[in-house]
């Protein structure tokens, strides 16, 4: 592997149950039930208990940009253990270069507009996030619960459109094949029509974290 904070599509395929989206323009991948029930149950517990309004670098100047919240989740918790275990056991990239597990919480009417995952290098905060472990390389996700109505992902780029459902995984490279920078990853963390919206994300970097 050219760089331990990178996984490959080989790596994942030889999971049962990983799932590549056929499309060239990006490393697009879902997996339904990674994670079990009781452990989502548990994780979105934690997100309930410690959530914060999220944030995102370089302000455009939206307010209604992100209105989700975050839950930064501790490292030593038995479930995070576990959580972070699985997905070595799935990616194999090496956890000096992830970064902390996040948790978010989307309520009714709360989005995330098209973004990508990836910091710009021509952003007024890239040498502020990326200084020390450069940018992220891939991405993630894990729906912890059905919701109601809304709350899908959408890459539009891709033509592709995932539906909450509990304990399913979404991960991507945020990199082309060449280790350009892929903005065929935009997404959309479409609106919660009716319920609540939980999802754990984990990012990893080109550098070790920290």
């Amino acid at each position: 592997m050219a760089n331990p904070g990178e996984t490959t599509a080989a790596t994942l395929l030889a999971h049962a149950g990983v799932r590549r989206v056929p499309t060239p323009k990006a490393e697009l991948f879902d997996m339904p039930g990674f994670l079990p029930p009781g452990m989502c149950a548990t994780l979105i517990a934690l997100i309930d208990q410690d959530r914060r309004p999220s944030t995102i670098a370089d302000p455009n100047g939206d307010s209604y940009f992100r209105t989700s919240e975050t839950c930064d989740l501790a490292a030593d918790l038995p479930v995070v253990q576990d959580l972070e275990a699985r997905l070595l056991a799935l990616n194999g990239i090496d956890p000096a270069h992830g970064e902390p597990a996040q948790g978010q919480r989307y309520a009714e009417g709360q989005e995330f507009k098209p973004h990508t995952d990836y910091f710009e290098p021509q952003g007024v905060d890239y040498q502020r996030f990326c200084a020390v472990a450069g940018n992220r390389t891939w991405t993630f996700m894990i729906y912890l619960n059905d919701v109601e109505a809304g709350g899908a992902t959408r890459f539009k780029v891709v033509d592709k459109i995932f539906q909450p459902a509990t304990g399913k995984l979404v991960c991507w490279n945020n990199h082309r094949p060449d280790g350009t920078l892929n903005p065929a990853t935009l997404h959309h963390g479409m609106k919660v029509r009716r319920g609540v919206k939980y999802v754990i994300t984990k990012w990893y970097r080109e550098r070790p974290w920290g």
